[in-house]
């Protein structure tokens, strides 16, 4: 595929795992699995807590650091088939690994702090239906419409088109919603590394998703759809 490709670093051993954990979302999932406290123990190193419960240090490195998010764009002559590729893996696979870890966060946030005065009350469920919706979303765009499109398209893709817009501009309206819930994704003063990693991965979703929404009404749907179909993407979605 013709892409501009950023490899992701390497990341450092001796960064706190609490920083690491705010910073790179998804590492929150590896440090629960290897049963690293990154949120009451999150000052020391990557390397100190991976040596006082004997992990391979290397590996943790590894794992970690293919979390990190290459920025890629799709260059001039992608193929439709090349461009739906590369939408499944980055963006559809992404959203898959994404949001569980999100509502898990979201879950323990809203427990912990309940009462406190910027908790964002909802958000888990918010973020649960939003779950719901994109596999939905994601499900038929791979099931039908991709393979359909794929092909090289036909006279009767303009319809499920139509309906992947919609549902676009609902997904836009639920990330509006989630940053109403979460002062825009922006912790307040002395929130815990679990609300901060929360926040962290809340605006790398919100990023990817309307990249990922991008891609589709603007460059890949109006290939196979009337010029007419394409006018007025809406603003929702934060395409404009």
């Amino acid at each position: 595929m013709n892409a501009i490709l950023t490899v992701p670093a390497t990341v450092d051993p001796a960064q706190a795992i609490g920083q690491i954990a705010v910073e790179l979302p998804g590492a929150t999932a590896v440090f629960r699995r290897l049963k690293l406290d990154f949120c009451c123990g999150g000052q020391v190193s990557l390397r100190q807590a991976a040596a006082e419960k004997a992990l391979d240090l290397d590996a943790v490195v590894q794992e970690l650091s293919a979390l990190q998010r290459p920025a890629s764009l799709p260059g001039a002559g992608t193929t439709p088939a090349e461009l739906i590729g590369h939408i499944v893996s980055r963006y559809h696979e992404v959203h898959r690994q994404q949001l569980p870890e999100l509502i898990r966060m979201a879950r323990r946030v809203e427990a912990v702090h309940r009462g406190k005065p910027h908790v964002p009350a909802g958000l888990a469920d918010a973020l649960e239906a939003m779950h719901e919706e994109l596999l939905s979303h994601m499900h038929k765009e791979e099931a039908i419409l991709f393979p359909m499109l794929a092909r090289g398209g036909n006279s009767f893709a303009a319809q499920p088109i139509g309906v992947m817009r919609a549902e676009h501009t609902d997904h836009g309206e639920a990330l509006a919603h989630i940053a109403r819930l979460t002062t825009d994704m922006v912790p307040p003063p002395g929130a815990c590394n679990t609300w901060r990693a929360l926040y962290s991965g809340l605006a790398q979703l919100a990023d990817d998703l309307v990249n990922h929404i991008h891609l589709e009404n603007n460059v890949l749907f109006p290939q196979f759809e009337p010029a007419a179909a394409t006018e007025g993407c809406g603003t929702a979605c934060g395409c404009s």
